[in-house]
């Protein structure tokens, strides 16, 4: 596992798709932190971080798919994934390697934001008025749901060979479950709790419980519990060519 878990990570840094694909997302976020009027920190009257962890979930719908979407169609393509089972690697080492890669590359992506927020602890008025809680859980929220997009777009790249439609496939899966479910609980044919149940079983409702700052063990289970079923799809979609 740990030598599939380098391999990607090498071939990520090797290319300028990898870079590109963090600088954009790095790109976006600091225009709508710090150049778009409408949600710049600089034109609100207190300090705040809450345009970063409310836009980045959607980028991450696009930037998960986009890391993962070459990770088992391409060796599937390239008939490379026969060779890797011809080595002491189970399906599984194979896919938990590829999917930790894909978490460490989401998590290199959030790690500059980290100055966005000691930028906001230093225009704080008094300085320091920051709700770390709640960044620290909005934090927890945003890696716990890159790694569910992570197994979304590893599942996507496992059922495919072709590269862009194992990402439009993956994006479709990472949006629908963050937002569809929200979407859903507002129809008329549900009426007092059980639109907030189905509310429950999207993973927007889950990250923003966690952007509170209480770290709920109910959304732990979910989003861990999601993580697993992707991966279980996942492991059985690349073994279904032994069938």
């Amino acid at each position: 596992m740990l030598a599939i878990y380098r391999k990607e990570l090498n071939t990520f840094f090797s290319s300028l798709i990898g870079y590109l694909a963090i600088g954009v997302f790095l790109v976006i976020l600091g225009l709508i932190m710090w150049v778009i009027p409408s949600t710049s920190v600089l034109d609100y009257n207190y300090a705040t971080l809450e345009q970063l962890f409310g836009i980045a979930p959607l980028i991450f719908a696009f930037l998960a798919p986009a890391i993962t979407m070459r990770s088992l169609s391409e060796e599937k393509q390239s008939g490379t994934i026969e060779l890797l089972v011809t080595k002491p690697l189970t399906d599984l080492d194979i896919v938990a390697g590829k999917f930790l890669a894909g978490v460490t590359l989401l998590a290199f992506a959030l790690l500059p934001t980290l100055l966005y927020v000691w930028s906001i602890h230093e225009l704080g008025n008094p300085k320091g008025n920051l709700d770390t809680g709640a960044i620290a859980g909005s934090y927890i929220g945003l890696l716990l749901l890159g790694s569910a997009f992570t197994g979304m777009g590893m599942l996507a790249s496992a059922l495919t060979r072709i590269q862009i439609l194992a990402f439009l496939l993956g994006m479709v899966l990472c949006i629908t479950f963050f937002f569809a479910f929200d979407a859903l609980s507002e129809l008329p044919v549900f009426f007092g709790k059980t639109d907030d149940l189905v509310q429950m079983l999207g993973m927007k409702y889950h990250y923003e419980s966690l952007s509170r700052g209480l770290i709920d063990t109910r959304d732990l289970v979910y989003f861990l519990s999601l993580i697993a079923s992707f991966l279980f799809f996942t492991h059985l979609a690349l073994g279904s060519r032994k069938w």
